[in-house]
């Protein structure tokens, strides 16, 4: 990612000393329906990676389809190995 201002984000979350630092950035940030989304998307990837199908995730999630296949996809990627 060369957007300068993409690396200040990470490296501004990156300076959240703890979990009460990170929680007032987000809220900060973002609104309450991104940080669900976006905790919802954390999920997609922890089933997926548990075995789940991707079809009883999007039922489990009330997410599309899609949105699971966009996570399932970003895992052969090789994103996500932290997780």
């Amino acid at each position: 990612m060369k957007d300068n201002k993409i690396k200040e984000l990470v490296e501004t979350l990156l300076q959240a000393k703890n979990h009460d630092d990170i929680l007032d950035l987000l809220k900060g940030l973002l609104t309450i329906g991104e940080i669900e989304e976006i905790a919802r998307r954390l999920q997609i990837v922890k089933l997926l990676k548990a075995g789940v199908s991707q079809r009883e995730i999007a039922n489990r999630l009330k997410v599309g389809i899609a949105t699971v296949t966009r996570g399932s996809r970003e895992i052969k990627r090789g994103r996500f190995s932290k997780i």
